[in-house]
């Protein structure tokens, strides 16, 4: 815990301050928790006797991000801590924040908290970890339970049952029954929570190498039902047997989860849980033969819609659509004029749309041939840029005497193809190809 690093040292300087002062400072939450599992905080959060006042009074940097929940951020060696003053909270009438507070006790502050293994303190000063909610037992037992009655706590705030899921899902750890009773009982009522903290759980449910896990209890507790009812959805939407003997679209899309590196890029595990989920509105029978045609493109629309209703960035969103509506392109790459090829490679999705392709073909049928054969045209194309410099642009169709307009684009374009395909290797063979092909 006493690490030499700089944010934990950092971390220190404003406990020292704090007692120095005649304030009780202690480490809380997260950071105690991660240190005693072994591995790096990422951020200290820091909890104390003295007053937001005092606090304010005692750093030279600070912002009030939260006084009236006594949350003031410190600004120390580059760093931002939350120092806020122990406190227990009045009642939670909105399902996630308290109508007041009252500045209070270590003891009453850690039972206010939502989790045990959250409810630790350490006071870094004397190498001591200061647990009221038995915490540390849970730790070793890698138990996730709520503090005090779990449906109080969920009750309180309702993105907890979401949390419940996420911490289970990166620490690995098993869920206490009660508590699991409790969220499973109140899943329904997560709507209470926006849909921006919704997002931001399940972003970091599904990031973690733990993600199928996140699946599972998603599933398991409801959920998933609630915050994502398209892969919900999925569920008995069966496939053509010869290319999907795993099974339904709900187990498909589970089974190439699981095999996802384990460190993998928001878009690429967000196409990965959106690319079929416009097979069950386009379920259809064709002599007996299951069919799905313009799944992809539904789904892109679907995809759309899922992400600006959970508020996405904009970016991360087309990203993801990108990924779904060309999919299925990918079976059809061998087939491909090489120019054609070359601009469907360079385009900025392209690395992540191969993994997606990979686990999808792997996860059901097996057969790699288009993938390997996108890793063998990779390493041909990859001496120069896939897209070069243009031997030609509009200034110089101007100057051969054609007027700006729609034909432009078709004339570049076809000077594009044929200089991605060796035809066409230096500018004087572009400006001639254009004076035959489009000048009387």
């Amino acid at each position: 815990m006493e690490g030499k690093d700089t944010l934990e040292g950092a971390a220190r300087r404003v406990v020292e301050r704090l007692v120095k002062a005649g304030h009780r400072a202690y480490y809380a939450g997260g950071c105690v928790r991660d240190a005693l599992l072994g591995k790096a905080p990422h951020d200290y959060d820091i909890a104390t006797s003295a007053l937001p006042g005092q606090v304010q009074a005692l750093f030279g940097r600070t912002v009030a991000v939260g006084a009236h929940f006594g949350v003031i951020c410190v600004l120390e060696g580059g760093a931002e801590f939350q120092v806020a003053t122990f406190r227990s909270d009045g009642a939670y009438l909105d399902g996630r924040h308290p109508e007041s507070v009252e500045f209070s006790s270590p003891e009453e502050d850690a039972r206010r908290r939502d989790f045990t293994v959250n409810g630790m303190f350490y006071d870094p000063l004397n190498g001591e970890v200061i647990d009221f909610v038995g915490g540390r037992e849970d730790l070793e037992r890698r138990v996730l339970r709520a503090i005090g009655d779990p449906v109080e706590r969920f009750r309180e705030d309702r993105l907890r049952l979401l949390r419940a899921v996420r911490f289970a899902t990166v620490l690995g750890f098993d869920v206490d029954a009660q508590t699991w009773e409790a969220v499973c009982r109140a899943a329904g009522e997560i709507h209470e929570v926006s849909a921006e903290r919704i997002r931001e759980e399940v972003v970091k449910i599904f990031l973690s190498p733990g993600r199928v896990r996140g699946w599972d209890l998603l599933d398991a507790s409801g959920l998933m039902r609630e915050v994502l009812p398209e892969l919900e959805a999925l569920k008995g939407c069966e496939q053509p047997p010869q290319f999907h003997p795993e099974g339904d679209v709900f187990v498909h899309t589970r089974a190439m989860l699981g095999l996802l590196p384990e460190q993998v890029s928001l878009s690429l595990v967000l196409s990965v849980l959106f690319h079929d989920i416009g097979k069950p509105g386009t379920f259809s029978l064709d002599n007996g033969r299951i069919r799905f045609s313009g799944h992809d493109k539904l789904g892109a629309v679907m995809t759309e819609s899922l992400m600006e209703r959970l508020r996405f960035a904009r970016r991360e969103t087309e990203s993801v659509v990108e990924a779904v509506a060309q999919h299925m392109v990918f079976k059809d790459v061998q087939q491909m004029r090489v120019a054609r090829l070359k601009r469907f490679m360079a385009r900025p999705g392209f690395e992540d749309e191969m993994e997606l392709h990979r686990v999808d073909c792997t996860s059901s049928h097996g057969m790699l041939d288009n993938y390997e054969y996108l890793k063998a045209k990779r390493e041909e194309f990859g001496r120069e840029p896939l897209i070069p410099e243009p031997l030609i642009g509009g200034r110089d169709l101007m100057d051969l005497g054609m007027k700006p307009g729609p034909l432009f684009r078709e004339v570049l374009e076809s000077v594009q193809s044929r200089q991605l395909e060796g035809g066409l290797v230096d500018r004087e063979g572009a400006l001639e190809y254009v004076r035959r092909n489009y000048l009387d």
